[in-house]
């Protein structure tokens, strides 16, 4: 059985795990947003940072990548994702039908926002999330790094996203 792993945020620039294949994807019904309150890797308790989810839309579609995992390390790629992406609950593992610039449909291990955990912060105003980026920092390094690598990647990958673009210039002025 082939295992895929749907990557939109850090999963596009950091996997973590052996892939053997990357492929552009859609996912439908989701949107990618920065509504998840980092207190871990790009934040802490006391200042948190903001990290990308998927928030369920129902017309909305995600662009990103579908990452085959390297056969025979199924396993142990699961694991390393459930203790990086569950570290604190607020996500949701689960296995949902991605399109494969081919069109061809599979099945991805996906990590989506819990809307009812304590950490989900969907709609904050673009300058407030600006901030709060400008201004966090976790146990992987500061929250602009995480914006900045995210925002690379995708124009590297020809993915639009506007407000990762105007974040990423609005952060840059705040720091500067």
């Amino acid at each position: 059985m082939t295992m895929w792993v749907f990557g939109y945020g850090s999963l596009l620039w950091n996997p973590g795990f052996d892939v053997a294949e990357e492929v552009m994807a859609t996912l439908p019904g989701y949107a990618r947003s920065f509504c998840m309150r980092s207190i871990h890797h790009r934040g802490s308790e006391e200042k948190p940072g903001l990290v990308l989810a998927l928030d369920e839309v129902r017309e909305a579609q995600c662009h990103g990548v579908a990452l085959r995992v390297a056969p025979g390390t199924e396993d142990a790629t699961l694991t390393y994702l459930r203790e990086r992406e569950l570290i604190s609950s607020a996500y949701l593992e689960k296995v949902l039908e991605v399109t494969l610039a081919g069109g061809q449909v599979v099945t991805a291990v996906t990590y989506v926002i819990d809307a009812d955990h304590v950490q989900y912060c969907g709609g904050l105003p673009l300058e407030e999330q600006a901030r709060i980026i400008a201004n966090a920092h976790g146990g992987r390094g500061p929250n602009s790094e995480y914006l900045y690598n995210t925002a690379e990647h995708l124009h590297a990958l020809g993915v639009a996203d506007a407000d990762l673009d105007w974040l990423a210039c609005r952060v840059a002025a705040l720091l500067a």
